[in-house]
């Protein structure tokens, strides 16, 4: 397994695309202040991630207040 850091760098942006060569994948780009990094994801694993994601925002605390 890879080393994984102990801090999460925050996504400020993040685009979905289907290469017109490969409609069998989907590519996830997520930038960060270290720059873009792209994924490439089976239909499985997109739908895998965002059931997910989902599931994992619906259970995130509301906004800190001040």
């Amino acid at each position: 397994m890879t080393k994984r850091s102990t801090a999460a760098d925050f996504v400020t942006a993040f685009a979905t695309g289907w290469p017109e060569n490969q409609p069998e994948i989907m590519v996830l780009s997520l930038t960060t202040h270290k720059g873009v990094q792209d994924f490439a994801l089976s239909k499985e694993q997109a739908l895998l991630i965002a059931k997910t994601m989902n599931d994992t925002a619906a259970r995130l605390a509301g906004p800190k207040s001040s």
